[in-house]
């Protein structure tokens, strides 16, 4: 694999990873409004049951943005030791050029 499509790969990860966490945030907060509609409710399940859902969902979230942030700057320091910017402006002139 070449060094720009290793990069790009990676920069996918960096998002996919953007956007599982978004979607644990966003599980978190569902979880969080379930809890408090339950508080009304008074359902003895939801109430022993959700709380650790809802911290096994948190453990999952912080794992995931320490995963995030080190792949991310993993990502930038390959990015800046390749010089990824002047293989992309050289890739764009091969195509204008149909190199």
């Amino acid at each position: 694999m070449n060094t720009l499509k290793k990069f790009e790969l990676m920069e996918k990860i960096v998002r996919e990873l953007e956007d599982l966490q978004h979607s644990q945030q966003a599980i978190i907060q569902k979880l969080g409004k379930i809890e408090v509609d339950n508080i009304e409710l008074g359902d003895k399940k939801l109430e022993k049951d959700l709380p650790d859902m809802h911290q096994r969902v948190a453990d999952n979230l912080d794992s995931i943005g320490d995963i995030l942030s080190y792949f991310a700057e993993k990502t930038d320091k390959f990015g800046d030791k390749n010089n990824v910017d002047a293989l992309k402006e050289q890739e764009a002139i091969n195509q204008v050029t149909g190199q």
